[in-house]
């Protein structure tokens, strides 16, 4: 199904939210890491092609994208990744978790108010965007760097 004919207004406003969170000032490479983490955990093989693919024009290493889902066991992420990471995971996983008061103290040292409500809507945006990609069969291979349409 062409959700984007279907719908053509709820695309609008998936771009307008993404179009936001391109520019409220979060670093690429960390926004690269986070849409990739939320893509592992819902299993969105569209979106893993295409935000691996964005991670690595922006510089980001094979080596932090091949352990990304194994963040927790690494020494490759700074504290403020891991903490975007944790809030990643809590965030995407909140009918599960809950989003504890531990990981939010963790993401709050790290970053400030205006960093987290930007972080966490870059975080709904790419749940959004998964569930869109799986629901309709987006087919993985397709993506071309830049093609953000």
């Amino acid at each position: 199904m062409d959700y984007a004919q279907a719908a053509p207004g709820a695309l609008q406003a998936m771009l307008a939210l993404e179009k936001y969170v391109r520019s409220c000032g979060i670093d690429p490479t960390l926004l690269e890491l986070v849409k990739t983490r939320a893509s592992q955990i819902n299993g969105c093989a569209y979106c893993l092609d295409m935000h691996t693919k964005d991670a690595r024009a922006h510089g980001e290493t094979e080596q932090r994208l091949y352990t990304l889902s194994a963040w927790h066991e690494t020494p490759f992420f700074t504290e403020r990744e891991r903490a975007a990471l944790e809030w990643t995971e809590a965030v995407t996983l909140v009918a599960e978790t809950h989003v504890s008061d531990e990981v939010y103290a963790r993401a709050r040292q790290h970053f400030d108010e205006t960093e987290l409500a930007n972080l966490t809507a870059a975080i709904v945006a790419i749940n959004g965007w998964n569930r869109f990609a799986i629901s309709f069969r987006a087919v993985p291979g397709t993506y071309q760097v830049g093609d953000h349409s």
